[in-house]
Order: C-alpha cells, then structure tokens, then sequence
C-alpha cells in the first residue's frame, strides 16, 4: 500500500482545526509540532501513517475517520440543532464538532448512557439500518412493580400505535422489583418507553447500556473516548456477557 502524504495546513484542516488559511496562520504563529518536533511551514509535508501532532501544546493522532463512545447524561439533546436542551456535541471538543462527528441514533434528552458518535456516514449508516438488527440493551426504571406477565408480554411481542406488526424484545428480564433489563433490535421512536406502556406499566428512568459487543465499562458520565479499530468492527456484532473494556 503506497504511503498517504499531505502538507501540514491540510492535515489540521481535515482533523477539525478550521479553514485551510486559519490554519495556516496558526502553524505560522509557531503553535503547530509534528512528531515532538516544532514546524512553522505549512506546505511541509509529512508521512500520515502514526502522525502525531500538538497544537497550542494539545497532543492528537491523525485520525482519517473518528469513532467516539460518550457515556451521555440526561439534560442533552442528540442534535446538532438542539431546541430545549444542550447538544451532546458539547460536551465534545471544537475540533471534533468542526469534522461534523454526528449521533449513531438518537436517545431521549432524559435517557442516559452509552451513545456512539462518528463522521464516518457508510458506517453510522450500517450501524443503524434495520436490516443489520443491531442489539441495544437498556434498564429501564419502571413506576410500578414488574411482573412475570410484563415480561412476557414483552418477550412475544406487542402492538405498538402506528405499527402493523408487533414488536418483541430480544430478551427481557426483571432487574429487580420495578427495574427492567431489556435488549431490541429495531430501534422505533421511543420503543422502549412505547413497550413500557404498551404493558400496562411507565419508564420513570432509562439507560442504555450496550449495543453490540460495545458496553460503557468505567467511563465516567459526561465523558467520552475513541474507539479503538476492534471496536469499530464490533459494534454491528451479537454481544456477549463480556465487558469489551474490562
């Protein structure tokens, strides 16, 4: 595979550090090092393989494509246009906003945990087409106490307003009293609240914690991480009980 190269303006334009004449001005003002070494010309060349790259004394690896996990919090829409709440976009740095990074789906300004956020369009695109049947497994806080036949209910499948067929979950369980553990596949507008009453009973809290292999580990609220290459390709599979960061 031949060598990828470009002069250095263009390189922090594609990471998300402005027009290609602000970062000019930028690398000209001596805030730019490539690999540890300082570099005041924005026509240099380098080697995009393992690059390296500070600004204003800010350490980033040339990425082509980025893939995040946000651990969100309540209190955030999934918007880049949010109407009544923050965007989740900030609580990303600049740069990563400038790529144009967007959500992987959507969750519920209210419902916490595990989103992914990429600016890579075929992959976001695979990830939440619903002929993929990609798994997101949610605990839902419930307002009444869970029983067997909500499980079940759950489990066969129920009829949805504005659906022709039913909806089952892949697999439910009880959590504990009023706490439901629950995994879907197709990801309607706000499925699990709609299944929630669909049997009788109401979602008072929600928190995604899984899609595919993809769980949130010890990532603290607020905060978020690049995918590593693995995880890029295990997102679209089964998961399994294993903590893919533990």
């Amino acid at each position: 595979m031949a060598k990828q190269s470009l002069t250095l303006e263009r390189i922090l334009q594609s990471q998300g550090f402005g027009s290609r004449k602000a970062c000019r001005q930028l690398i000209e003002s001596a805030g730019v090092s490539v690999n540890g070494v300082a570099c005041d010309d924005p026509q240099t060349v380098f080697d995009l393989a393992g690059l390296q790259f500070a600004v204003d004394g800010v350490t980033w690896a040339y990425r082509p494509q980025v893939y995040l996990m946000l651990h969100k919090p309540a209190g955030f829409e999934c918007s880049r246009n949010p109407q009544h709440h923050p965007s989740v976009l900030s609580l990303l740095p600049a740069q990563l906003i400038e790529r144009g990074v967007q959500c992987v789906g959507r969750l519920d300004e209210d419902t916490t945990g595990l989103l992914l956020l990429t600016d890579d369009g075929p992959w976001l695109h695979a990830l939440t087409h619903p002929r993929r049947h990609v798994p997101k497994r949610y605990l839902a806080m419930l307002k009444h106490p869970l029983t067997d036949d909500m499980v079940a209910q759950l489990q066969k499948g129920v009829l949805l307003h504005g659906e022709t067929t039913p909806l089952a979950a892949r697999d439910a369980a009880r959590a504990a009293d009023s706490t439901l553990a629950l995994t879907i596949e197709q990801g309607k507008y706000h499925q699990v609240k709609r299944m929630v009453a669909a049997v009788g009973n109401r979602v008072t809290q929600l928190h995604r914690a899984q899609i595919g292999y993809l769980s949130l580990g010890d990532l603290p609220i607020g905060q978020w991480c690049y995918l590593t290459d693995e995880e890029v390709r295990l997102a679209m599979q089964d998961p399994t009980p294993v903590d893919s960061r533990s």
